[in-house]
C-alpha cells in the first residue's frame, strides 16, 4: 500500500541577512604558504557567499576568529 503524500511545504521567507548561513570546506588541496582548505561561508538571503583560506588542522576559536574577520 502507498503512503499518501502531504502537500508540499515552502520555506520560511527571510527576513533579514545573517539571519541563515551555511557552512563547508573544501578539503585535501595542494598546500600553499602552509594552507590547504577552504572555509566556505554562504548567507542565503543575499546569496552572498565568502571563501576563506585556512589549514585544515585549525581550531574552534580559530574559525570563530576567521568568520569574524573575513565576512
Amino acid at each position: 500500500m502507498k503512503a499518501s503524500v502531504g502537500k508540499l511545504k515552502l520555506s520560511k521567507i527571510q527576513e533579514k541577512p545573517w539571519t541563515h548561513l551555511m557552512a563547508d570546506f573544501i578539503i585535501k588541496l595542494p598546500v600553499v604558504a602552509r594552507k590547504d582548505t577552504i572555509l566556505v561561508i554562504c548567507d542565503r538571503l543575499p546569496k552572498i557567499t565568502y571563501f576563506v583560506v585556512t589549514m585544515k588542522d585549525i581550531l574552534v576559536e580559530g574559525l570563530e576568529r576567521l568568520s569574524k574577520d573575513n565576512v
